[in-house]
């Protein structure tokens, strides 16, 4: 979308070898930011909208062991948790290197 502005940011995507996924509702304001976040980091990811799709929240539950709350965030397939979590790796500097390695 807004690609030409990578260099300027000092963004650089295509070191980014992650499969991110995340579960969201349209209006959460939770997945919003921890979108903003992946798309500040160059992160290109999967995003499940399972707004009024019980089906689909059944799914993410199974998948993280039991959370019902949106955002739900898995890379390479692993339970991240939502958006404090994704926020607390990130001050923590531990998101760049998880984003970077390759899947296992």
């Amino acid at each position: 979308m807004l690609d030409f502005l990578n260099p300027l940011l000092n963004r650089h995507p295509e070191r980014i070898k992650a499969n991110v996924e995340i579960y969201t509702w349209a209006t959460c304001p939770f997945c919003i930011r921890a979108k903003l976040l992946l798309w500040w980091k160059g992160v290109n990811f999967t995003e499940y909208k399972i707004d009024g799709d019980n089906e689909a929240r059944e799914r993410m539950a199974q998948r993280s062991n039991g959370k019902r709350s949106v955002p739900q965030i898995f890379i390479d397939g692993q339970h991240l948790g939502g958006c404090d979590d994704l926020y607390k790796l990130d001050s923590q500097r531990q998101l760049d290197s998880l984003l970077i390695q390759s899947p296992r």
